[in-house]
């Protein structure tokens, strides 16, 4: 199965035609059919409608994904049968459905895909069945860094299935030279989750996204944006705001990898980093290392973090500007008030989800929204990232 070509007439109106969709087969993408202009413009929109009461002063132009070959991580289900394995994902009565000609993915996951494929035949295991709860492979996680090096994991139900990915470890490393990591996770339970809490290295211990200015390392268990593109275009501009309010301390409150902390790192600046995952912590660290960048990487909870530290009576010194980047649900109402109250002249807010972000926004009146910019990080889909940057009033 393959998906139409873009062709030079389609590319020119930003329209990825793609045959999954067309068949039905596949609905993820499910803004594939408006031309990509417009799919900016009507995210413009909605974002800017919602953020209507926070009054931005400036909207920069947003910063745009493309419409294909964008996406550096493949979350692949497996499906089919023992030889005959399909990776993609699965339909509605459950069955195998194989993308492995997905055009938003990055060609080197796309060029993968088919080898992983013969690979997980050869092993003769037996795909996870949802419905009987029976079956060895659950699913297969690619992740690709600019560099064209991987990241592979398998994620299987029982030791069988890690016995047998590690008894066939050798020819897998031939097939797949780029694989600079590659892993297998036990999920044995029967969930809607993608990994489970056991991780086996086989390859490697982390893969290094080298970005245009700081290289980051991922391990098999941490988060980084799934468009390399517009992830470095949101680094940039974050750091480029943090500059030219000439903070010299910083607090990146859910900093991931190390991300946004890494990219506004000076050495006439103090850097502090906070993360609940020890995994991305660890990761953070080793960047750091490879920069020769002093800075401070904390493995705990943000909110509690900012309580316990903006207060007066700590002693520690107030950052000049803090950074968030928190999950859907926003920063929540202790870590807004916190942050209302802390004196810190400057916040950069960056978000996935602008109806979290004017909550939050609503309940920090001490601060007005100097400048505001979308990254389309999901194209053909109403998802994106927006931030913005807050000045004390």
């Amino acid at each position: 199965m393959t998906t139409l070509p873009l062709t030079p007439a389609s590319a020119d109106h930003g329209r990825l035609h793609c045959g999954y969709f067309e068949r039905g087969e596949c609905r993820s993408c499910a803004l594939i059919e408006t031309p990509y202009r417009q799919q900016i413009t009507d995210k413009e929109s909605w974002c800017r409608e919602t953020l209507a009461e926070a009054a931005p002063r400036i909207w920069l132009p947003t910063f745009a994904g493309g419409a294909r070959d964008f996406r550096n991580r493949a979350k692949l289900a497996v499906g089919g049968s023992a030889c005959h394995v399909t990776l993609g994902i699965l339909d509605q009565e459950l069955h195998g459905v194989d993308l492995r000609d997905c055009g938003i993915q990055a060609p080197a996951i796309r060029a993968v895909i088919p080898v992983l494929a013969d690979f997980l035949d050869g092993t003769g295991l037996e795909p996870y069945d949802v419905s009987a709860r029976r079956g060895e492979l659950k699913f297969v996680h690619v992740t690709a860094a600019p560099s064209g090096d991987l990241m592979i994991r398998f994620v299987v139900r029982t030791q069988h299935g890690l016995d047998v990915l590690r008894s066939r470890k050798g020819p897998l490393f031939e097939l797949i030279p780029a694989a600079s990591v590659v892993s297998v996770n036990l999920l044995p339970e029967h969930k809607a989750v993608l990994e489970g809490s056991r991780e086996e290295m086989f390859r490697g211990e982390t893969l290094r996204m080298n970005l245009d200015r700081v290289d980051l390392h991922l391990r098999p268990q941490s988060f980084f944006q799934t468009n390399t593109h517009v992830a470095i275009g949101l680094y940039n501009q974050v750091a480029e705001w943090v500059d030219a309010v000439e903070a010299s301390s910083l607090w990146d409150l859910y900093c991931g990898v190390g991300g946004f902390a890494l990219h506004c790192a000076d050495p006439s600046r103090q850097v502090t980093g906070v993360e609940v995952s020890e995994q991305a912590i660890e990761s953070a660290k080793v960047s750091a290392a490879d920069l020769g960048i002093d800075s401070r990487f904390l493995s705990g909870d943000a909110t509690e973090f900012a309580e316990a530290n903006l207060a007066a009576s700590t002693g520690v010194e107030r950052p000049d500007c803090v950074i968030v980047n928190p999950p859907r649900r926003g920063i929540g109402a202790r870590l807004s008030a916190a942050l209302e109250n802390s004196g810190v002249e400057h916040i950069v807010y960056s978000s996935c989800n602008p109806v979290s972000l004017a909550k939050d926004l609503a309940r920090m009146p001490a601060y007005e929204v100097a400048q505001a910019r979308i990254f389309d990080m999901f194209p053909h889909t109403k998802h994106l990232e927006v931030a913005v940057l807050l000045q004390k009033r």
